[in-house]
């Protein structure tokens, strides 16, 4: 498994795209300059009124498919 950090900042109303399923997958480069894809839908329970902001930690598997995400915790990734 292979865990990757990014940095999120989309607007309500971008993500209300992703939200209603016109788009399905985010696109977004990680901390180490690595673009990854993953499906929009994991973002679901970390949208607020300012959209979805802040860093988190993507997970995938041995053949490059998404397997969690969570809000990451600056001290805890190395």
């Amino acid at each position: 498994m292979q865990t990757v950090r990014v940095q999120l900042n989309i607007s309500p109303e971008r993500f209300q795209a992703y939200y209603q399923g016109v788009v399905e997958q985010v696109v977004a480069t990680t901390d180490d300059g690595r673009t990854v894809q993953f499906p929009a839908r994991v973002l679901r329970p970390f949208l607020s009124y300012q959209g979805i902001r802040g860093t988190f930690d993507i997970t995938f598997d041995a053949k490059l498919k998404f397997q969690t995400i969570r809000r990451a915790d600056r001290s805890s990734f190395s």
